[in-house]
């Protein structure tokens, strides 16, 4: 295969670095960004045993992108239990997650770094034959490695960001060679499908597998327990980062009439400096981790896998990760197809399509930092108002949701032909 000039230089630089991968690692390890005990899997070391048969390989960089595969894992499981699924992630909160999520049978990973060597070793390891990628996840080498080895190749949910659109049109051959690598793309909406159509990509259609997927799922003794013990519905604050923590509690601290206040960071273990914050605020706050049964005006839910249970207690919930820029904003459909009404703030880029059609129909709020505790109070004052906005998100997300199940059968067409 003769390479584009741009991909022969980064797999000449990837295979220099890669003697230093290892102490990199580590280092992202003392960080708490690597999990030290499965390194391996990111150098394709690790000694999991490859199953007999066909093997898909499902690919999602983090937590939102992992989660959208979910359906499709499930279906797959349940449609063709003969061929083996092997899900990759890079973040140590997916894998936390798809360790709970996944269904039995289905093996997680981390995905290797994008060296030649580590590319080689996943490939000729796993052997899949079909690769799907979700969202703008272009490894060179990885995607070169499989498709040399004849892996069908599939990009659904299929975006790019202004940066890297600039990036690839800068370097149209390398595009133009790895975009003709797929055998399937499935664009996340009209202005994604126009731009990997300027690459030279062929865009077969339009599927979100961000929708698809089923409500988070819940304990029903706990739902029950805690709605026995909040004295009205609390105010839920989902995903919040390093800065929009101070936002959401002073937004909290001047409502006039507060009702319990349930906080989920993104990280979780940025509980304690969280009580921190509440605490000099003049809130009552505890961790969930550390006192699961006890109240405070804040309760700072410091738990993986409970955000199903948090939405069907909320009244109102604010979708973090958009208060504040260079984030992007977190998943708004979880709340809405848990009827639970939602904020967010200005700053959604991550979900801009979603937010679009959420705002077109009436199904969500959009409100600067300065004016969220003004937002929050509208729907205290007006909770018949509120829930009948979630209402009209609940209708908007369940006719996309239908749309991406139709795109998940696509992805299966390319199924039978490799199994068969």
């Amino acid at each position: 295969m003769i390479r584009p000039g741009a991909l022969k230089l980064y797999r000449a630089a990837t295979g220099l670095l890669e003697p230093f991968a290892p102490a990199l690692l580590e280092g992202r390890a003392r960080k708490g960004k690597e999990d030290s005990a499965r390194l391996a899997e990111r150098l394709a070391r690790a000694e999991v045993a490859r199953p007999d048969g066909p093997l898909v390989w499902l690919h999602g960089a983090s937590v939102g992108e992992s989660l959208s595969i979910l359906p499709l894992v499930e279906r797959l499981r349940s449609e063709r239990p003969e061929v083996a699924v092997l899900v990759t992630s890079g973040t140590t909160t997916s894998a936390a997650l798809l360790a709970q999520r996944l269904p039995a049978g289905a093996i997680h990973q981390y995905v290797p770094v994008d060296a030649p060597g580590a590319a080689r070793r996943f490939i000729a390891r796993w052997k899949p034959s079909l690769a799907v990628f979700v969202e703008s996840e272009l490894w060179p080498n990885l995607l070169l490695e499989a498709k040399a080895a004849g892996t069908r190749l599939a990009l659904v949910s299929a975006k790019l960001s202004d940066r890297s659109f600039a990036s690839w049109r800068r370097r149209p051959d390398a595009a133009r060679q790895l975009l003709g690598s797929f055998d399937l793309i499935l664009a996340q909406d009209a202005r994604a499908a126009e731009r990997f159509a300027a690459l030279g990509g062929v865009v077969a259609g339009e599927a979100d597998l961000k929708f698809g997927a089923a409500p988070p799922p819940v304990d029903g003794a706990e739902l029950s327990a805690l709605r026995s013990r909040f004295s009205r519905a609390p105010l839920l604050i989902a995903s919040t980062h390093l800065g929009e923590d101070e936002i959401a509690l002073d937004a909290v601290a001047a409502l006039p009439d507060r009702p319990p206040v349930i906080l989920a960071p993104r990280h979780v273990e940025r509980g304690p400096s969280i009580v921190a914050l509440a605490q000099a605020r003049g809130l009552t706050a505890t961790l969930r981790s550390r006192a699961p049964e006890a109240m405070a005006d804040v309760v700072v839910a410091d738990t993986l896998g409970e955000m199903g249970l948090w939405f069907r207690l909320a009244g109102t919930a604010v979708i973090a990760g958009s208060l504040v820029p260079n984030i992007g904003g977190h998943n708004p459909l979880e709340a809405a197809r848990l009827d639970c009404p939602a904020i967010s703030g200005p700053f959604v880029d991550n979900w801009a399509a979603a937010y679009e059609g959420l705002r077109a129909a009436g199904g969500v709020v959009l409100t600067s930092p300065d004016d969220l505790s003004g937002a929050i109070a509208a729907d205290l004052a007006d909770p018949a108002a509120a829930h009948a906005r979630a209402g009209r998100a609940r209708a908007f997300v369940d006719a996309r949701d239908a749309e991406a199940r139709a795109g998940l059968s696509r992805i299966l067409e390319l199924v039978p032909q490799i199994a068969s």
